[in-house]
């Protein structure tokens, strides 16, 4: 219970924190913007925890929760995909992710399902991330242009 009085100043202040980088960002010339999907083992298993921490990270500016994957086998855990605008480095975003979820719910910290944060010395596997497609980026924008283009 004391942890809780220690996580919500802490995530009042993550969200300060994003949203100035977001702000100071989208002003930059070259915007760092580098949106990533991870596939984040979950180390909470209770619907409310669940909960908890999928809206702590829509809440936290340049993350989104997109939704939830049952486990591919048995005694494997929930998948979380989250989605980061800030994703140039992947296993900064697993380990902010994981830190997260240790300070919200303190008795995940001795688990470990291989992923960055969760452990020492983890790496991120093939299928644990990946990039929006740029063929998708280029269609939606064309699509736009086009549509602009052909109008009176």
């Amino acid at each position: 219970m004391l942890h809780l009085l220690t996580f919500g100043p802490w995530l009042v202040g993550q969200i300060f924190l994003s949203g100035f980088n977001v702000v100071t960002s989208a002003l930059k010339k070259e915007a760092p913007f580098t949106p990533v999907v991870i596939r984040y083992p979950l180390r909470v298993t209770r619907e409310w925890q669940i909960a908890a921490l999928s809206a702590c990270i829509t809440m936290t500016p340049s993350t989104l929760s997109l939704g939830l994957r049952e486990p591919r086998e048995e005694g494997a855990p929930m998948v979380l995909l989250i989605q980061a605008a800030f994703g140039a480095d992947p296993v900064g975003v697993f380990e902010s992710i994981a830190d997260m979820e240790a300070r919200m719910a303190p008795h995940v910290r001795g688990i470990n399902h291989g992923v960055p944060g969760q452990g020492e010395g983890n790496q991120i596997r093939p299928g644990d991330f990946e990039y929006p497609s740029t063929e998708i980026a280029d269609t939606a924008r064309d699509t736009v242009s086009r549509g602009k283009r052909d109008t009176p």
